[in-house]
């Protein structure tokens, strides 16, 4: 098997949003002030959506513009988890799952395990300012009714955002179920449902059982699997969500993309957009770092690297440096972040 990821890196950009809300704010005296998720870093404020936010928004946009069925939600006592059937429900498939149970199964006394676990295919980090934010608290009221109006605030803040994502091309559609902990994605139920919807059984490349023979892999039809790795990807191009979003609406689609196809899990492109000026409040797209990447990396990536800016959102000399360098290096595909 090949070690295939698309490695993803997007910029979206916001004006007086509220994308992901981090509680009680500590920085009013009232009741109900709403803060926004920030960190400190090299003393400066960054607001950030968290990766479970922004995974959550995917998920969300998979269902109603993909139509995917997501897997049920389970709860017991203190704990939740899906179904845990990668192969019904896509995004088991896709975004993971860890089941833990026990059964007693016939002819035993005691419980037997029966977990389940899979790790995600999709790898995302969080959305977080590319630079220094100030963030404001917008100070609120609500006055529709007798009596006293109830003053609220809630923090919000204009920035371009970055965010990283990671898919594992080998691993959608195709699970482990020998008995080990940590590789045990399938029950038996699912193993057989699986065979029935055509799927295969092959070689696993990197681990052996204890006769010293390849341990057992089931993958389902390449058709499939292509069509889920598609819609995660395209999933991107209609993407909503946020905090606040009545009267704060933020369009979270990626304003810039860069997308690649790589033989290693290694992510190239953390470091393609960067904070200049004299308090890191001013954006740059580091072409030279892209460039650079390109040059560090070229044994790994496999195909065109495809590039999308939206047309407004870089300055001219940004786009002029993007162009230079599609001139220079004919991998790189330079064009919108949809058809990207």
């Amino acid at each position: 098997m090949k070690n295939l990821k698309t490695q993803g890196f997007i910029l979206i950009d916001v004006d007086v949003a509220a994308l992901n809300n981090a509680g009680k704010s500590t920085t009013t005296n009232l009741d109900n002030g709403v803060a926004t998720k920030k960190i400190l870093k090299n003393g400066g404020i960054y607001p950030y959506v968290s990766g479970q936010a922004w995974r959550y928004w995917w998920r969300d946009t998979l269902q109603k513009h993909f139509a995917w069925e997501l897997s049920p939600i389970i709860r017991e006592k203190k704990v939740a988890f899906t179904s845990a059937d990668p192969v019904k429900y896509p995004d088991d498939d896709v975004f993971g799952y860890m089941r833990a149970a026990k059964t007693i199964l016939p002819g035993d006394n005691k419980p037997t395990n029966v977990t389940v676990t899979r790790i995600s295919p999709l790898k995302n980090s969080a959305i977080v300012s590319v630079t220094n934010t100030r963030t404001v608290e917008n100070w609120s009221v609500m006055a529709r009714h007798d009596g006293d109006p109830v003053p609220y605030t809630k923090e919000e803040y204009s920035a371009t955002m970055k965010g990283m994502f990671s898919l594992d091309l080998e691993q959608i559609g195709t699970f482990a179920d020998y008995n080990r902990t940590g590789y045990k994605n399938l029950t038996a139920e699912v193993h057989e449902a699986a065979l029935r919807l055509g799927a295969m059984t092959i070689d696993d490349p990197h681990e052996l059982d204890k006769n010293e023979k390849p341990q057992k892999l089931v993958r389902l039809p390449l058709e499939l699997r292509i069509e889920r790795a598609k819609a995660t990807i395209q999933a991107l191009k209609v993407i909503s969500g946020g905090a606040m979003q009545t009267d704060n609406l933020a369009d979270v689609t990626p304003k810039f993309i860069i997308l690649a196809t790589t033989s290693s899990g290694n992510h190239p492109f953390s470091h393609v957009a960067v904070a200049k000026g004299q308090y890191n409040n001013e954006f740059r797209l580091n072409t030279q770092g892209i460039k650079e990447v390109l040059s560090d990396y070229s044994d790994q990536f496999i195909g065109n690297i495809y590039v999308g800016h939206r047309s407004g959102f870089l300055t001219d000399d940004q786009v002029g440096s993007l162009e230079k360098l599609a001139n220079e290096n004919k991998k790189i595909v330079l064009t919108s972040p949809n058809e990207a």
